[in-house]
């Protein structure tokens, strides 16, 4: 019989993530103690141990579900859609890595190209395959990051104070979807 802690520790996670996992059905409900303290099987933690083989493989929880409650032949799509979706953003990421050497290619110029605008860089990043969400994306995390060079940069840009201001603003208070 396994602990709450005992269990969580066996497969790297926190106690907490196990209680999760049990309260949204991915583990079931383990037999309770004299003392009402959670008692887990051994089949139990094999299963644990398959959550977390999945989850260290990407998949989302409700895929895990899919595959651990044998949907047979939806076991095959979860994975070769999963496998997709980790192909589609390596290339995009990828894209962003050329762009990034690209950029620092010309860096030594960087700094002398007076006539840089705010449209001529986003032509730059789109050309590149940002999305707006990328660019949003991009901005939150150079504010994060380096709020002083991020306002350099946006000056650099040649764009007015008043939209500098409302682009860092909204860069602070980005959420990812």
């Amino acid at each position: 019989m396994w602990t709450v802690t005992k269990l969580a520790q066996a497969c790297g996670l926190s106690r907490t993530a196990l209680l999760y996992y049990e309260s949204i059905g991915l583990l079931k409900p383990p037999s309770r103690s004299d003392g009402n303290y959670r008692c887990y099987s051994e089949k139990d933690f094999r299963r644990l141990q398959q959550i977390c083989v999945y989850r260290d493989s990407g998949l989302k929880l409700a895929d895990i579900r899919t595959l651990l409650d044998g949907a047979g032949n939806g076991a095959s799509a979860v994975l070769e859609r999963r496998l997709a979706e980790i192909n589609e953003e390596i290339g995009r990421l990828r894209e962003h890595q050329r762009s990034i050497c690209r950029m620092l290619e010309k860096r030594n110029s960087f700094g002398r190209i007076k006539e840089m605008t705010k449209d001529k860089w986003v032509t730059i990043l789109r050309n590149c395959g940002f999305s707006d969400e990328d660019m949003k994306r991009w901005h939150a995390e150079f504010e994060k990051s380096a709020p002083s060079e991020h306002q350099e940069f946006l000056e650099f840009l040649h764009i007015q104070p008043a939209e500098i201001s409302h682009i860092r603003q909204w860069s602070r208070e980005y959420k990812k979807a």
